[in-house]
């Protein structure tokens, strides 16, 4: 079974430009692939069709259908906004690059955090509470005692990203969409972020879309990828296998520009010395 199945997605701007064109792949639970590409690409704009998210003045064609173990698939493309809401967050997620998007400044992470849990299993009280606790500590957030009483500005850059990612999965989707979620990170938290996604998607055996423009870290935790250029795929296939024996031009550029910025981090993680 599918979790979700992309067909012939096309999105178009208001004087009829395709921003993606013809876009297909598909997931599987527990299978991972990385979307690639340079700015302006289409990889977040993949994202939000998905979630049936675009922004005004931007329309799509296409299949985009969601599935679950309990659900039937269910189509975004022209689904009402009352039906997105019930599939967003309860069984298919996001988590973006700058977690202040995400979280609102005037709210204290418990309420954030506790609100999906309202919507999508009905939680009050008591039970609510330890919910919001359990999310945090899945994220493994320092004493989240203090964190759920906390607004965002009185957290770390990294602490946000964690309750970003505690309030996307804590109604347990089974479909998680990160838009280059380490980006605004410091490189040493941006490792215990991957590390810390790695191990729930795969207790979890979910399904993930990552997004990110650095072949470096999407090789870290995504087995196949799909390149994107001008909106349209140029290369797809197993990571390993690209990574070796790039294709296209395009994507060979990609290759020899992570291979350089790795080289580059090891001379500096090692004191500027070879």
């Amino acid at each position: 079974m599918n979790l979700l199945s992309v067909t012939g997605l096309t999105v178009y701007s208001s004087d009829h430009n395709a921003l993606i064109d013809d876009l297909t792949f598909s997931l599987e639970p527990g299978a991972r692939l990385g979307l690639i590409g340079e700015s302006g690409s289409g990889k977040s704009l993949t994202a939000l069709a998905i979630l049936g998210l675009l922004p005004q003045g931007l329309f799509s064609d296409g299949s985009i259908q969601i599935s679950s173990v309990n659900r039937e698939p269910f189509e975004v493309i022209g689904a009402h906004e009352d039906s997105l809401t019930k599939i967003r967050g309860s069984v298919a997620t996001i988590v973006f690059q700058e977690p202040l998007t995400s979280l609102d400044p005037l709210m204290r992470i418990g309420h954030q955090i506790g609100q999906p849990l309202k919507l999508h299993q009905g939680l009050r009280g008591h039970p609510l509470q330890s919910a919001v606790l359990d999310a945090l500590q899945e994220v493994q957030i320092a004493n989240p005692e203090r964190v759920i009483r906390a607004y965002p500005h009185q957290i770390s850059g990294g602490e946000r990203q964690r309750v970003a990612i505690a309030m996307a999965l804590a109604c347990q989707p089974q479909l998680l969409i990160a838009d280059e979620p380490t980006t605004a990170l410091d490189v040493s938290i941006q490792s215990q972020v991957i590390e810390l996604l790695d191990d729930i998607v795969a207790k979890r055996n979910m399904a993930l879309l990552f997004i990110s423009h650095d072949l470096a870290v999407v090789n870290q935790i995504t087995s196949h990828i799909l390149v994107l250029k001008s909106g349209k795929v140029v290369e797809r296939g197993p990571i390993s296998e690209i990574l070796l024996n790039p294709q296209e031009l395009y994507t060979k550029e990609l290759v020899h520009s992570a291979k350089v910025l790795d080289s580059a981090l090891d001379f500096f993680q090692d004191g500027g010395h070879k």
